[in-house]
Parts: structure tokens; sequence; C-alpha cells
């Protein structure tokens, strides 16, 4: 067969498979858009109704008002934005402290944060509660973002590889200029580990962004909660307001959606060159 179409049928056959695979991963999302635009009385049909009649558009200004919404889309937002701000902070520092200087004990601290990356985080959980009890913080959000500005040792692993990919070469030529280490990282080896940091920060935004463990455990006061707790209001020992729990679960995950559609070839490059070279 010649090779030129042999690649050609090779690239149509991983296209296929990948459209397929995208299929049933889309479905769920086009559920949830469908059942927030339906009457109660369509939602569980069988043989299931995938689009609405008529269109519910009211169950949206319905569920923006059935809880406070905007209260809890602004802590979320605030969550959110601290908490990706100090993983930008420190897990580039730390990581590029790992791949490329010298110090004492870099090798056992290294393994030491790879040890902590295997620890579920169930088994941290209680010990973080009371520590957080002890000092105060229980009832606020600061247990959330706080712990974010000393590092994720995942994103620190992350950030290494791509540090050790970039040539030591640059770090040389900056150092003989009078260049101190630290201006190297901020003005050389920050702006170009740029994908992979924003590859870290898309992570950890949805990862906050749809936090329910952490806002369950420390938001003890309704004021504060995000809408990822908001969400269970909807249930009530009269039922489930189902149309409404499905549009405010639509208007949560579209922010993420947005986000990730503008940043997808930064985000694939990060990720990507990240495991190159380690």
């Amino acid at each position: 067969m010649n090779p030129l179409v042999a690649k050609r049928i090779n690239r149509t056959l991983a296209h296929l498979c990948l459209i397929i695979a995208a299929f049933f991963f889309i479905i769920p999302f086009i559920w949830l858009v469908s059942t927030s635009l339906k009457p109660l009385t369509q939602i569980f049909t069988f043989p299931p109704e995938w689009i609405p009649h008529p269109f519910q558009w009211s169950n949206y200004a319905r569920a923006v008002e059935y809880i406070p919404f905007w209260t809890y889309l602004r802590n979320t937002a605030v969550i959110t934005i601290g908490s990706t701000l100090g993983v930008i902070i420190s897990c580039p520092l730390v990581a590029y402290s790992f791949a490329k200087l010298e110090w004492r004990g870099r090798g056992v601290l290294f393994f030491i944060t790879l040890a902590v990356m295997m620890i579920p985080g169930q088994v941290t959980m209680i010990p973080l509660f009371l520590l957080f009890t002890k000092i105060g913080w229980v009832g606020t959000s600061l247990p959330l973002i706080v712990p974010q500005f000393f590092g994720v040792p995942f994103y620190i692993f992350l950030l290494r590889q791509f540090f050790l990919g970039l040539p030591d070469a640059l770090r040389e030529a900056a150092r003989i200029d009078g260049a101190s280490e630290f201006r190297i990282y901020l003005q050389i080896m920050f702006p170009l580990a740029k994908s992979a940091v924003l590859a870290v920060a898309l992570f950890q935004f949805m990862g906050s962004w749809t936090d329910f463990i952490g806002p369950l455990l420390y938001l003890t006061n309704e004021p504060s909660y995000t809408v990822s707790l908001g969400l269970q209001q909807f249930q009530s020992q009269k039922g489930t307001e189902w149309g409404l729990l499905m549009a405010v679960s639509t208007l949560m995950t579209l922010p993420v959606i947005i986000l990730f559609f503008f940043l997808q070839k930064t985000f694939i490059n990060g990720i990507t060159f990240s495991g190159i070279k380690g």
C-alpha cells in the first residue's frame, strides 16, 4: 500500500475514534442543557425527549432567584481566583528551584514532595480540619485559598518537568550579564514556561470552581457558600426542582468550557512539553 494512502487511512481512523469518544463524553452535557429547558412533566418521560417542547427559558430566571445565586457566584469566583493566583505564584518558583538550582537536600525534599502526591486527600482531611479549627479559619474561605500559596505537589512536579527541558545556556548568559538568580527566573524562565503555568492554572481553576468537599467542610454559614454548595438547596422535602437544578448546573459549567475553549492550545502545549525531559 502506498505510504501516503496508509497515513491518510490511519489519520481518518484516528479522527473517527476521537469523534466517537467525544460523542459519548458530550452526551451528559447535552442532556444537562436539555433538561434545564424542560417543563417538569418532560424530565422523566420514557423514552427520553431530547428536545424540549416548549423551551422553558424561565427555568434560568427562576433558578437564580430560588437561591442567592449571585452571592454564591461571587464567593466561588473569589475562592477560585485566590487559589489559582496562589498556585501561579508558588508552584513555578518551587519547581524552578528543584529543576535548575543546586542546593543541599534538594533530592530528599523532592522525594518527599512526590511521596505527598501518593497520599489520598481523605487521609489528611481530618488533620487539616482540626488545624484550621485551632487557628480559627473554619467558617471562612481562607482554608480554600491560603494553602495554595505554599505549593501543590502535583503542579510542582509538572512544572519541574517543563523547567528541566529549558536550556541552561540561557541562565548562564544572563548570569554573565550580571543578573541575579531571581531575576533570571522572573524575566527569562517564567515567561518561557507560560504555557505550562497556564495549564496548571487551568487545572486549579477547574478544580476550585467545581470543588464541593472543601466548601462543605469549611464554609459553615450560608452567606459564604459557593455555587456547588448552593445546588443542594434545590432539594427539599417536597422533592427536587430538577429543571432549576440543571439550569444552575449549566450556568456553573459554562465558565470552565469558555475558558478551556480559548486556552486549549496553550493548555495542550503545556501538558505535552512538560513530559519531554525528566
